[in-house]
């Protein structure tokens, strides 16, 4: 504990209060690494201080063009309108409103643009859908098909992992003219078994980005379910995708929250 020193005062009064909550509720002492975590809390931020970051980390992202891009908060939410010029554009504008400190969610209303180069058809763009899922190497063979209307992609097909229906989605995106990507891909139905959720506990507890005390694993035949709380947008991803990775599990819910 004598490095606690380290970090800003005002964590102080807050960690006495969490204390002596627990100790009037009869709950367990809290370790070193416990209150070390709380200490390093990032402190409460203000919905403007919030966006001000956010815009920042748009314009310092050089993959996206921040210009067409607006930026609302409430509560930590954020969200993100106007218009990209592309699908891969559209997804680092999430993701650099993830990596901010202080959000709390993200919802992404921005569109793409309809300006695609001369000559390029939905024609054009099925059969390129279907020869990079035909080369993609984590996609399943013969898996996943691609209809194209109005510049729309839809894959359907079936698969075993969620990577899987992830990789496809991801294979498409980069093919200029697409606008939109809806994945409609299944996931093969395999029986969860009574040590699913044991592994799922334990990929967590492995993980150096989760502290696995505050989520709780609720696993309902092939339907696991999150919930607790985290202290970041990576981390709540970060749950999901272990979630995602145990044999079995065909849906989960993502109910955790993250921590202000």
């Amino acid at each position: 504990m004598k490095h606690l020193y380290r970090y800003e005062l005002w964590c102080f009064p807050r960690i006495e209060k969490i204390l002596a909550i627990r100790t009037k509720l009869g709950w367990r002492p809290l370790g070193m690494w416990d209150i070390v975590g709380l200490v390093a809390q990032t402190p409460h931020k203000t919905d403007q201080e919030v966006k001000t970051a956010v815009i920042d980390e748009l314009q310092y992202t050089p993959s996206i063009d921040e210009t067409g891009v607006e930026v609302q908060v409430s509560d930590g939410t954020v969200t993100l309108s106007g218009e990209v010029a592309s699908l891969p554009e559209r997804l680092a504008a999430t993701h650099a409103a993830m990596r901010v400190g202080g959000v709390r969610n993200v919802t992404n209303k921005t569109s793409v643009r309809a300006a695609t180069p001369s000559g390029v058809n939905d024609q054009d763009i099925a059969e390129a859908a279907r020869q990079v899922l035909a080369w993609a190497v984590d996609v399943p063979p013969n898996a996943v098909t691609a209809h194209v209307r109005d510049r729309k992609i839809t894959l359907s097909g079936e698969v075993t992992w969620e990577y899987q229906r992830n990789a496809a989605a991801r294979a498409v995106m980069y093919l200029k003219g697409v606008t939109q990507i809806s994945n409609e891909i299944s996931l093969e139905s395999q029986p969860t078994t009574a040590d699913t959720k044991a592994a799922v506990e334990a990929a967590m507890r492995r993980n150096a980005m989760l502290n696995p005390r505050w989520i709780t694993i609720d696993l309902d035949g092939s339907e696991l379910t999150l919930y607790g709380s985290v202290g970041s947008w990576s981390e709540l991803r970060e749950a999901e995708r272990s979630a995602w990775s145990a044999a079995g599990v065909t849906s989960v819910r993502n109910e955790l929250h993250i921590a202000s």
